[in-house]
């Protein structure tokens, strides 16, 4: 009795008899100069990000009032002046908006590429951003405020320059990038297993076929036939 033929791309001898998928991990480290050049760009372009936050945070952000009291001299018109809690809340939501920026431009043009050495130049950038955000704040109206105040009379009020009373503010930045970024790594490597997942089904073999020294499946069952000497119906 002759065996069943094999399927073609079914597994060969000695395999498991199961189709390995394909792999959906996460791009390897790659440190080639295309990668390491991408990583620097991103780093570089993050921190002039910064730059600009630092410049709309001294547009929008509230200022204390403040009054002239001699020359180069002011106090505070209300002590209890919420301005500075403003500022720093305003600081919080340039810097998650930033990250959060950053974060996903950083994914796009390098980390979904390149891997981890791209991610390193997205947080990097994101710390230094910060940094030159409020040091461009801070200096906005700094040396205006200091020549107001040297060239008004007493009783004159102004407004005062920016401060970062919450320095942990800095911190916003860099954990809403890589939390950007790290949440669209995570998205589409799932997204890539499940897709691989679903297009390799797993191949079964029957047990024996193909492997020597084991039997070929049977057959379907013959059915008995006449008995000998009967021609059918109608004989006599």
């Amino acid at each position: 009795m002759s065996e069943l033929p094999e399927p073609s791309g079914a597994a060969g001898p000695g395999d498991a008899g199961l189709a390995r998928p394909p792999d959906a991990s996460p791009a390897p480290f790659d440190a080639s100069p295309r990668a390491i050049g991408v990583s620097l760009a991103i780093a570089v372009g993050t921190a002039l990000l910064g730059l600009a936050a630092g410049y709309i945070w001294s547009l929008v952000a509230p200022r204390a009032l403040i009054v002239v009291t001699g020359h180069g001299e002011g106090n505070l018109v209300q002590a209890e002046t919420t301005a500075f809690i403003a500022a720093d809340f305003a600081f919080c939501v340039i810097a998650l908006a930033g990250g959060a920026l950053s974060g996903a431009l950083g994914y796009l043009l390098g980390v979904r590429r390149y891997g981890p050495l791209p991610m390193a130049g997205v947080l990097a950038g994101a710390v230094a951003a910060g940094y030159l955000a409020r040091w461009v704040g801070e200096q906005a109206g700094h040396v205006g405020l200091h020549h107001l105040l040297a060239t008004l009379p007493a009783g004159t009020h102004v407004h005062a320059s920016l401060m970062l009373r919450a320095t942990g503010a800095i911190a916003f930045w860099p954990l809403a990038a890589g939390l950007v970024a790290g949440g669209l790594e995570a998205f589409a490597t799932r997204g890539r297993r499940r897709d691989t997942a679903g297009q390799t089904a797993p191949l079964r073999r029957w047990p024996g076929i193909g492997k020597p020294g084991q039997p070929a499946l049977p057959g379907p069952p013959t059915l008995p036939g006449p008995p000998a000497g009967d021609s059918g119906p109608g004989h006599e």
